[in-house]
């Protein structure tokens, strides 16, 4: 279980259908229509809810400005089974990423795409906390992520045919590659890159050409425009 927290989210996790164990609303939630709402559709969905002050829930929220509801929610898992590549549609992995914020939107970018998944390899923030939640805004409710070991990797690639391209500012300019028709985006850790035994499995080093004295993309970026590119030329 975690917590999801804001309206938007909790209307997120509604929607797709997550499991509630319970909610905490503020006792101003309910004065603006749309967290009024949002209260009836918890209601509707025999979701239980608990009203507490405005301190009280402050006491529990993340952020520094809470907006008046907090949900105790079964975020989904996934199997490995459940992701694999499709036509025009990369799988996304992420190696080492560790700002949860970073993960958050590079899961919102992936399901916004297109792809079938993602796949988290070590040391990358953990999909179920707080920031990783609000930045992927609603979008780990929906699009099949699980962790995977760099052996589990290995098999998957070898059984679902996928080639795997790593994201190197060293690589060659995506421009000049051909896409295969089942296909596996790798970026890695903020400052190190993807690790050496893990580029070692990669059919490319691939690169987004960038302009005179740009020295790099924050990891989300470079993988929003892989995945747009690779998405528009297979």
């Amino acid at each position: 279980m975690t917590l999801a927290e804001g309206v938007r989210l909790v209307e997120e996790a509604l929607a797709a259908g997550v499991s509630f164990r319970g909610v905490l609303t503020s006792r101003s939630l309910a004065e603006n229509y749309r967290g009024g709402e949002l209260v009836g559709d918890l209601a509707a969905h025999a979701v239980p809810i608990q009203e507490v002050s405005d301190r009280d829930l402050a006491q529990v929220a993340a952020t520094e400005t809470p907006q008046g509801v907090v949900a105790i929610i079964e975020h989904p898992r996934f199997d490995l089974s459940q992701i694999e590549p499709q036509q025009r549609q990369p799988i996304l992995i992420l190696d080492g990423v560790q700002d949860p914020g970073n993960v958050g939107t590079l899961l919102r970018t992936a399901f916004a795409l297109g792809s079938p998944g993602v796949l988290l390899l070590k040391g990358t923030a953990d999909v179920t906390n707080p920031k990783t939640l609000r930045a992927a805004a609603g979008a780990s409710f929906r699009l099949p992520v699980t962790t995977v070991t760099d052996e589990e990797l290995a098999r998957w690639l070898q059984r679902t045919g996928a080639k795997l391209w790593v994201s190197d500012a060293s690589g060659t300019p995506l421009r000049r590659l051909n896409p295969p028709s089942h296909l596996a985006v790798v970026v890695g850790n903020e400052g190190a890159g993807v690790r050496p035994a893990l580029a070692g499995l990669a059919e490319h080093r691939v690169a987004i050409p960038l302009a005179r004295g740009a020295e790099s993309l924050n990891v989300a970026v470079a993988a929003g425009i892989i995945l747009h590119e690779v998405k528009s030329d297979i």
